[in-house]
């Protein structure tokens, strides 16, 4: 049986409380019962027995606050289904709520300040640097070695190219590796 359903019967000896009560603990038994539990020091019996009742009685209250919260519930997810409130509508809408708050807050907007400004700084190292290389190849390349390099290089294309008679680029065809009429394949 469900036990947000479940009767309460108030001269139960249960009284209505599910199985993580205490009252399925063996009741305590005077001189007269058959199991003798010991009470703590400076606790009489009808102390005892005055603590149970108002245990018992908080274990009732507590369940029934349990089942009160269980129907609120019940009813507000109702609630929300009629109003077509999606459990991932919820989730987006608290997610966009708490992104909100986070960008309002003092400290994002310090961070982004200051991750802007870092950037800044970056961006202008980095064209510093890059000039400062610009500037290093130009002067390599004005440098007597360099230029001496360049002349070496260039004297070697010459040699590897030789003269070339039209003016494309292309050397003239020459018969010196004529192509066979009876190649092997």
């Amino acid at each position: 049986m469900d036990s947000a359903s479940q009767d309460i019967n108030l001269n139960s000896p249960n009284k209505g409380l599910g199985s993580d009560s205490l009252s399925e603990m063996p009741a305590e038994r005077g001189a007269s019962g058959v199991t003798p539990v010991t009470l703590p020091p400076g606790l009489t019996e009808e102390e005892a027995e005055e603590l149970r009742l108002e245990l018992t009685k908080v274990e009732e209250e507590i369940q029934t606050l349990r089942q009160v919260l269980l129907a609120k519930e019940r009813h507000a997810s109702e609630l929300k289904r009629k109003l077509g409130l999606s459990p991932l509508s919820e989730l987006k809408q608290n997610i966009s709520k708490g992104w909100q708050d986070v960008q309002t807050s003092n400290a994002y907007k310090k961070t982004q300040e200051t991750l802007s400004q870092a950037g800044q700084k970056t961006s202008a190292a980095f064209s510093t640097v890059g000039s400062a290389i610009t500037r290093k190849l130009g002067d390599m390349r004005n440098s007597p070695t360099f230029k001496s390099f360049e002349d070496k290089v260039g004297n070697i294309k010459s040699k590897v190219v030789g003269g070339r008679t039209n003016g494309d680029g292309v050397p003239p065809p020459t018969d010196s590796n004529p192509v066979q009429d009876k190649a092997p394949f």
